[in-house]
């Protein structure tokens, strides 16, 4: 098994649990660096609100000025390959960085719902190869122990960072990748 990833610490929690900076970070994974006017533009936000917020990020190490675009009137930001571990259990009771986690967690979700719907629809109009290679799964039958669980997701990310941090192929496009694996609790009447 690869070593685990880094835990994320509550300062870069707190400055990454905002849901523009998440929508920003989104985007420059997603479609590639951008400057904080065209952010801005697809955001329906002010540049000088964009401008604040990717400071922020490149502060927290999310995102980093792209040295090869811009001019000293343009900055480019695109976002850092930086994979943190982000371990709930480490912030839950804590009341400093609670708020921050369910800011995070809201928005998380919300922006994977979303994605999932439009890149679903996406591939449609990309062509029969990317119909037949899209997939949406549901294995919610299958009942683990928390520690079998915990395994199942050491597991998938593993494999989902072989892809990750392989050289990209001809052809290769963005993909999303999106994962849940969550517990349950019996809906039995008691």
């Amino acid at each position: 098994m690869p070593n685990p990833l880094p835990r994320m610490d509550a300062r870069s929690l707190r400055g990454l649990a905002h849901p523009l900076r998440m929508r920003i970070v989104e985007l420059l994974k997603l479609d590639g660096p951008a400057t904080a006017t065209r952010l801005a533009a697809r955001l329906g936000e002010s540049t000088g609100t964009v401008s604040w917020h990717l400071r922020t990020l490149a502060e927290h190490g999310f995102i980093e000025d792209d040295p090869d675009r811009g001019t000293k009137r343009e900055r480019w930001w695109r976002a850092v390959y930086n994979p943190r571990q982000l371990n709930t259990s480490d912030f839950r009771d804590d009341p400093t960085t609670s708020g921050a986690l369910a800011v995070y967690e809201d928005e998380a979700l919300r922006q994977q719902a979303e994605r999932m719907v439009a890149t679903y629809a996406d591939a449609q109009e990309m062509g029969p190869e990317w119909v037949r290679a899209r997939a949406v799964s549901d294995w919610s039958g299958a009942r683990l122990t928390a520690d079998q669980m915990a395994e199942l997701n050491e597991r998938v990310i593993a494999l989902v960072s072989e892809y990750t941090q392989a050289p990209e192929q001809p052809g290769a496009i963005t993909v999303v990748l999106q994962y849940q694996a969550l517990p349950r609790r019996s809906q039995e009447p008691t």
